[in-house]
């Protein structure tokens, strides 16, 4: 009985046609160091595109490995460097309407990152965690990842000490968000002072006089209190004075921003705009208007703020600052492959832009 032969094992000898052995397997990185005419460490640098090898060497090596259809074995080379080459994706529970437990606006990130992560050569590993689990349990020692991404955090304070907890274990991460305190935290998001500011001015600008704010303006959450800080300066530029009658705290739910605005709407205040710190809470205010018999946008216009999906379907369309997604996920997975291969990484804020629809009383469209 005939044994068949190893990977990377040649015939008993040369072909008298051929002057080089003939493949019984898949080719290996010693069959294109034998073609090439190199060592075995110069074929693994030209492929990893490394500025050791000169580009007439490394566009040989292609060639050849491009010729004997090779394939890079990942679990090999993932031995010799002790990297997964996954990252993780570590998207944390928010409290919503329904048992997903996921901010909406997360899922079209998720969709971002993972286009990102695929377009640099990784895996991406998503995993949910629940606030209360110890989500900062050692992906990176594990080798399950080289690094994480996190979404999400609940109450920024007890998020901080979990944060702490990686930076302890020198974790590779970054975070969405808010920026943190420390400036070893690589952090990526959207410039909330400055969009709190735009949609603020916008309904000033079309006469409102009265804005109310609707969202927790704590530390806490740190995210919705840089969009009250530019609401606040906006409000300041025009003259005006924040009224705390006017500012409730939500946090980003349907049924939160429901209860904010009837809030709102028993102390008294006198408000004809809204300016919540989500679409959510402005499409759960929205409800709670009409229901007391105000109108969307003649007696009170509406700003939200992310742009989910479902803020055009609203009824009325929703106004809101829409965030860059598809450039927060790129961005994202850029800062953490960076961490990941040593070089340092400050805070990054991405702008933000206005969406005009019907809730504050004209649409310009999408």
């Amino acid at each position: 009985m005939s044994l068949p032969l190893c990977v990377g094992a040649v015939a008993s000898g040369p072909s008298k046609y051929n002057k080089s052995p003939v493949m019984a397997s898949k080719a290996t990185s010693i069959d294109i160091a034998y073609r090439a005419g190199v060592s075995q460490s110069t074929v693994s640098r030209a492929l990893r595109d490394s500025p050791l090898v000169s580009p007439e060497t490394k566009e040989k090596i292609r060639a050849i490995a491009r010729e004997l259809n090779y394939k890079v074995d990942k679990n090999a080379s993932n031995l010799r460097t002790q990297n997964s080459h996954t990252l993780a994706l570590l998207l944390c529970e928010d409290p919503t309407n329904d048992d997903s437990l996921i901010n909406p606006f997360f899922l079209s990130m998720l969709g971002s990152i993972t286009r990102a992560t695929a377009k640099q050569g990784y895996d991406l590993l998503v995993s949910f965690q629940q606030l209360s689990s110890d989500w900062h349990a050692d992906y990176e020692d594990s080798n399950k990842a080289d690094g994480i991404i996190l979404l999400g955090y609940g109450d920024f304070v007890d998020y901080e000490h979990k944060l702490e907890r990686l930076l302890a274990q020198n974790t590779h991460f970054v975070i969405w968000g808010a920026e943190h305190n420390k400036s070893t935290v690589a952090s990526v998001g959207c410039d909330n002072q400055q969009g709190g500011l735009i949609a603020t001015e916008h309904l000033l600008s079309l006469g409102r006089k009265s804005v109310a704010f609707l969202g927790d303006a704590s530390s806490h959450s740190p995210e919705f209190r840089d969009r009250y800080l530019g609401h606040v300066r906006a409000l300041k530029d025009a003259g005006l004075v924040a009224d705390k009658r006017c500012q409730v705290d939500a946090i980003s739910t349907e049924s939160a921003g429901f209860d904010a605005a009837n809030k709102l709407i028993r102390k008294g205040a006198q408000f004809d705009a809204i300016f919540a710190a989500s679409d959510l809470i402005a499409i759960g205010a929205i409800r709670a208007l009409k229901e007391a018999g105000l109108r969307v946008p003649e007696d009170v216009a509406v700003v939200g703020y992310d742009d989910i999906p479902v803020a055009s379907f609203a009824n009325p369309p929703l106004t809101t600052i829409k965030q860059n997604t598809q450039l927060a996920g790129e961005m994202l997975v850029e800062s953490l492959l960076k961490l990941i291969h040593g070089e340092a990484v400050p805070p990054r804020l991405i702008p933000t832009s206005l969406v005009v629809r019907k809730s504050c009383g004209i649409d310009l469209g999408d």
